[in-house]
């Protein structure tokens, strides 16, 4: 087992964390403030990240990406998400179901996503359907050669700057063992579609600067040549898409907790009471041992679960393992920093306030603690007969 990096992959980290420290954390302020990220620096970045090379990062060279493989893309991953996510979001990474474009669809939506010339969004979350995905409600009926989509979907993030939405919804139904299901179908809608409206969202404690959007759809008319995939499947593509989500949770984790650490780290050591280093107390050092040993354990338990899928091996509870864990071992460590801070780490001149806001979300979105460790459980029990 070599847990060392390649030289290309230390390289990568270092450009990343650089772009990060240099492009990124100087406007977070600002950012937190406000709530908004103005159009120009968002286009800014997205450019210097072309400019870069590292746009669309995560896809393969054929289509003109940089093809890295999951394990060194999840370090891409970990570095981005030092910064705010409102920022980094610009740091172009298309959702990887754009891979199952087809045709026409490559040249109007795929390519342009890795080109940085348009941006995507996902949509699935209703207000009716969260954690169940089958449970929704937004449906798609076919009129001739159409389909015609009305619903509303909530949550959807960065909805406000994309150029098109991958909407899922029902578009019929099917028998099951566990019952009647609904069958899912994937379509790409453009913004400005007569009968698509997307509309502010709600105000969130977390990730200021990165909005959730709400989409209503009133007898909006989609071609059947925007179906991404095939009709009904929709719901396989969605879990493939999950694998992607669910490890860029746990490394962005992972990221924001480092960063929070090496804030914690010196001033413990510099910070005196009572005539010495605040860190020379077992009450603080302890602390310190504790969230770094964490840190690493969500570190190494979110690069296995990539390496697994590089290997081209079964990842469902290695990634849910993953996601879990490091998503918990965040809103600990962001908690433990506050409390070596003491007071200060509430203030606004510290982003520690805003990591311990952030944290909070990361246990809910894509796939809640509760949903991982169903997965994870399914996956230990159903080869007993449980």
């Amino acid at each position: 087992m070599n847990f060392g990096l390649s030289e290309e992959q230390e390289m990568i980290v270092e450009t990343v964390r650089a772009f990060v420290e240099t492009e990124i954390y100087p406007h977070e302020n600002e950012v937190e403030r406000s709530g908004i990220v103005p159009p120009e620096l968002g286009d800014e970045i997205r450019r210097k990240c072309i400019d870069l090379g590292f746009y669309a990062c995560n896809f393969p060279e054929e289509v003109g990406g940089a093809g890295l493989d999951h394990v060194t893309f999840t370090l891409v991953e970990r570095e981005l998400g030092r910064g705010s996510l409102g920022l980094t979001v610009f740091f172009g990474r298309p959702s990887g179901i754009l891979m199952a474009c087809e045709g026409e669809q490559r040249e109007r939506y795929l390519l342009p996503a890795v080109r940085g010339e348009k941006i995507d969004a996902l949509a699935i979350t209703e207000p009716d359907a969260g954690s169940d995905m089958r449970g929704m409600k937004c449906a798609a009926r076919r009129d001739g050669g159409d389909f015609v989509l009305n619903g509303t979907k909530h949550f959807i993030s960065h909805a406000d700057v994309a150029d098109f939405v991958i909407v899922f919804a029902a578009t019929g139904e099917e028998e099951t063992p566990k019952g009647i299901k609904k069958k899912i179908t994937a379509f790409l809608v453009d913004r400005g579609t007569p009968g698509f409206e997307i509309l502010k969202g709600y105000d969130s404690v977390s990730h200021r600067g990165y909005h959730n959007s709400t989409l209503n759809f009133t007898d909006c008319r989609i071609p059947e040549a925007q179906v991404l995939g095939e009709v009904h499947r929709g719901f396989d593509i969605a879990n493939q898409w999950l694998y992607g989500t669910r490890l860029t949770v746990a490394a962005t984790c992972v990221g924001r907790a480092r960063r929070v650490f090496d804030l914690a780290l010196p001033y413990a050591a510099e910070r005196k009471q009572f005539g010495k280093p605040i860190g020379a107390n077992q009450g603080v050092s302890f602390k310190l041992a504790d969230m770094i040993t964490e840190i690493d354990a969500a570190d190494w338990l979110t690069l296995a679960a990539a390496w697994q899928v590089d290997a081209g091996r079964p990842a469902d509870r290695q990634i849910a393992s993953a996601k879990l864990y490091a998503s918990e071992m965040l809103a600990h460590v962001t908690d433990e920093a506050i409390q070596i801070f003491g007071g200060m780490g509430l203030m606004d001149d510290l982003p520690l306030a805003r990591f311990w806001r952030d944290a909070r979300v990361e246990r809910i979105w894509d796939g809640t603690s509760e949903i991982q460790r169903h997965i994870i459980s399914r996956d230990l029990l159903r080869p007993l007969g449980a």
